[in-house]
């Protein structure tokens, strides 16, 4: 079971006021710290951290307008996914470093994970919230995802390939481990809908709704497969 960490001694916004703010922009507030209890009541009430949100070292908090979401049902796996998939083996939680690693190289367009980020999602791993899923071939870590689990919501923070549809295998893998019998009621959390996400099923929705789905998420119990 995932051990709960000291509350926050940030006030953070409620989702009241969250979807008050249901037109305002995507990112809500800058400052405060990334303990795990600041993360984790981030995380129940809709909000999210990046880095250098305004172009300096604080971190930013985050809850987009628009949503993008997956719902497992919704997961497309194209013909050609498929037959990759036979390559590559899934493990959960196995090489948890690696895959923040693989996800912060400063080679790949894009990447944001500072040290920091690294430091609070690794302790977060320790006590059992954050989670790895790992795509491997030939004892060879090749791609990956990782993300916070609370109830029914995982919420992706990242992911990397070093092959073809590496990545893709781990979501299809993240989406077999969250099959239970509260299958139909768990979600998935990317942040933002990409054209590469949304071709994978992922949707959009507004702010509001996601908040409101939110609440009944995480009166849900962890997925078995974080055990």
């Amino acid at each position: 079971m995932p051990v709960e960490p000291p509350p926050t001694r940030w006030a953070l916004p409620s989702r009241e006021d969250l979807v008050a703010w249901a037109d305002a922009d995507d990112l809500i507030g800058v400052g405060g710290d990334l303990a795990p209890g600041t993360v984790l009541a981030a995380y129940r009430r809709g909000l999210f951290p990046m880095p250098g949100a305004v172009g300096d070292h604080r971190v930013g908090w985050w809850s987009p307008v628009e949503r993008g979401v997956l719902e497992l049902a919704d997961l497309r796996v194209s013909r050609s996914l498929r037959r990759s998939l036979r390559g590559f083996e899934i493990r959960i939680d196995t090489a948890f470093e690696d895959v923040i690693d693989g996800c912060a190289d400063p080679r790949r367009p894009g990447a944001w994970i500072d040290a920091a980020m690294r430091a609070a999602y690794v302790e977060l791993h320790r006590l059992g919230w954050v989670h790895s899923v790992e795509t491997w071939r030939d004892g060879r870590l090749v791609g990956g995802l990782y993300g916070v689990a609370v109830g029914g919501v995982f919420a992706g923070e990242s992911m990397f390939h070093r092959e073809t549809d590496a990545s893709k295998a781990a979501l299809v893998g993240l989406v077999e481990a969250l099959r239970d019998e509260y299958a139909d009621r768990r979600l998935i959390d990317v942040q933002w809908q990409t054209p590469h996400l949304a071709s994978l099923g992922v949707t959009r929705v507004p702010r509001a709704d996601y908040l409101a789905r939110l609440r009944e998420l995480l009166e849900l119990p962890q997925p078995a497969a974080f055990g």
